[in-house]
């Protein structure tokens, strides 16, 4: 019965034939599943036709919530997650947590209780969204509206993504997906003003009614948005795939089993002679030639020549400060 509820709920219909072929179960069965499910307060409605089946259909009062062993526990270990997502669902879904627990039977409670885990926000949030934004822009991006909205722009340049900074109040824009990055919610959108693609804080985001017109769908630059938006946090263009904006390689004169826990398998190759060819990439030249100086091990460019160049000029850097004299900082 749990399973025929899982699949109603999945799509609109399912034809008897399939659903009894899909249990492994006769027809017979499958409409008796079905009026204890309605005797429980679900609304479910026989569709007619030559293949006819049934249908979910939403009720005007909340029926019980019904789980299997591992839908409780996927369910459990969600709300636990989500109480770190950076919105102010946090603390309803500690509560949903405690009240699913409540109803559980004790086998399915003792294997909760057993799943201990500590959820910790990979990012430090410093506002967290308020549940009528968050709702608010999700039904633009589902409804294809266009979104107006005033945009809040950060205290200093180092806290914010580099695609949302000093944008001016009262925008216009294309909404297009939600993103969950790091404790934090972005809006990804075309800006109808700038003409081009953005991500936006959600928490510094205040959407304005009524939304504006409907619009025509846009493909994300690249056609994955999870690349999108990973390439616009590196420094890349918004047509960027995913990738570093400045890649480079080099030989270290270090071992695998050193570099290994610290590099990507795919950006390590062992040489003969104990030394590695790595190829890594970072936002800007000097940055990456600052990476590969952490290693702690002699190394040559293999290419390109910015990554020369801006290794030359980390050396002279170095070499300056190493030269300075005591009573130099004294003076300053």
């Amino acid at each position: 019965m749990l399973t025929v509820l899982s699949l109603l709920q999945a799509r609109r219909d399912w034809p008897a034939r399939v659903l009894a072929e899909r249990l492994d179960i006769s027809e017979r069965t499958v409409r008796r599943d079905v009026d204890r499910l309605r005797g429980l307060g679900y609304r479910i409605r026989a569709v007619k036709g030559p293949d006819g089946g049934y249908r979910l259909d939403a009720g005007s009062e909340l029926p019980p919530l019904l789980f299997d062993d591992d839908q409780a526990v996927a369910l459990a270990v969600a709300l636990q997650n989500a109480a770190v997502a950076g919105s102010a669902f946090g603390e309803p879904a500690l509560r949903a947590l405690a009240a699913v627990r409540q109803i559980l039977p004790n086998r399915l409670r003792h294997r909760i209780d057993g799943l201990r885990f500590t959820a910790v926000p990979t990012g430090v949030p410093t506002d967290a969204v308020d549940a009528d934004v968050l709702l608010a822009v999700s039904a633009a991006v589902r409804s294809g509206e266009v979104l107006r909205f005033d945009y809040r722009s950060p205290e200093t340049a180092g806290d914010a993504s580099p695609a949302s900074r000093d944008l001016p109040p009262g925008r216009r824009a294309e909404p297009h997906h939600l993103v969950a990055r790091n404790g934090r919610w972005y809006l990804v959108a075309y800006d109808l003003d700038r003409g081009d693609w953005r991500t936006f804080r959600v928490d510094r985001l205040s959407p304005k009614t009524p939304t504006g017109p409907r619009f025509a769908p846009r493909e994300v630059p690249g056609g994955d948005v999870a690349r999108f938006v990973s390439a616009r946090f590196r420094g890349g263009s918004s047509d960027a795939a995913g990738g570093w904006p400045c890649t480079g390689t080099v030989i270290l004169r270090a071992a695998a089993a050193e570099l290994r826990p610290h590099l990507a398998d795919e950006a390590l190759d062992e040489l003969d002679d104990g030394r590695c060819r790595v190829t890594l990439g970072s936002w800007s030249w000097v940055a990456l030639a600052g990476r590969i100086a952490q290693f702690d091990a002699d190394f040559e460019v293999v290419g390109p020549p910015e990554l020369a160049q801006a290794s030359a000029a980390l050396a002279g850097r170095f070499s300056a400060v190493g030269e300075r004299r005591p009573q130099d900082d004294a003076v300053h």
